[in-house]
């Protein structure tokens, strides 16, 4: 139990505020900042910031990352300096970093490296919000202003022609599953996204409504009568590397088979999302907001969205 919680906290580092599917994406107007040294050696402590700096073009300052950052492909060829929840401070030390780029739960690391006599930059990856704002931190920090802006701009455009795709058509309900025990054989210890507003969010973009309306608990556990009464008209199940390592998609998909009754399972909208962006807040993630609004809405004129 506690080893599936803490790999929720430590994929989905989410999720504390909103972007309803209505509205207007506006870019915050900030001067530019020159950056007080160079950020020539940088240190990602997520892959959500991994994968920014990258798109940002820093690809080859970044020195370090850790050992769960593995894209762009190139990135396995960096120094490892531990996990989300278990980083290596003497690694990160060696390295010699003039920067250290980590996230907002991460505070107490971030007191540790100061103490260190180690730059830091804090960014917010627990919205949707954030992780768009986090582009222009980070390249206006790294003298990357422009590009910062850019990238938020396409992915800001894009959540508009996939918001005007699914405008007015019919928002089914969505159960998001972010957790559940693979090889019982069963369903069971199933993790959902309930007052999670990351995945909401994401829901709601794509057109959909999230079928878990529970506010007080983020990832609330749901048995098999459960998700029978919530009766969802699609499943996504997002499937864990670890699972899919070992089981291909049909297989995972044949464990919902016992809820043949659920609405979702009887017409055939059961989605096992196999991609590995699809846990990582950073620039791919518009990618799963638009897979996931062509799925739920495959009547849309997506031909004007591409």
């Amino acid at each position: 139990m506690v080893y599936r919680v803490t790999l929720i906290a430590a994929i989905f580092l989410v999720f504390a505020g909103s972007i309803l599917a209505n509205k207007q994406f506006g870019e915050r107007l900030r001067p530019e900042s020159t950056p007080r040294w160079e950020c020539r050696r940088i240190v990602s402590m997520a892959p959500g910031v991994t994968e920014t700096l990258y798109a940002l073009g820093l690809g080859d300052r970044v020195v370090g990352v850790t050992r769960y950052c593995d894209y762009p492909p190139e990135v396995k060829e960096k120094a490892r300096v531990g996990g989300f929840l278990d980083p290596n401070l003497e690694a990160i030390v060696v390295l010699k970093p003039d920067l250290v780029v980590l996230l907002e739960e991460q505070a107490e690391l971030a007191a540790v490296l100061a103490k260190l006599e180690l730059e830091t930059l804090v960014v917010n990856h627990q919205t949707i919000d954030g992780v768009i704002d986090s582009f222009r931190t980070i390249g206006r920090r790294c003298g990357k202003g422009s590009q910062g802006r850019q990238l938020a701009r396409r992915f800001e455009q894009r959540l508009r022609k996939i918001r005007a795709a699914t405008d007015g058509l019919p928002r089914p309900r969505v159960l998001f599953v972010l957790d559940r025990a693979y090889h019982t054989g069963r369903l069971t210890d199933v993790y959902v996204a309930g007052a999670d507003e990351y995945f909401d969010a994401i829901v709601e973009l794509a057109g959909g409504r999230n079928a878990c309306r529970v506010r007080t608990v983020r990832n609330p556990v749901l048995s098999a009568e459960g998700i029978m009464r919530l009766d969802p008209e699609v499943i996504v199940d997002l499937a864990r590397t670890d699972a899919l390592e070992k089981r291909d998609p049909r297989s995972i998909s044949a464990d919902w088979r016992s809820l043949s009754r659920v609405k979702a399972v009887r017409d055939g909208r059961l989605l096992v999302f196999d991609k590995a962006y699809a846990g990582v807040p950073g620039p791919r993630i518009i990618q799963l907001v638009e897979d996931l609004a062509r799925e739920l809405h495959p009547e849309a004129e997506w031909e004007k969205v591409d």
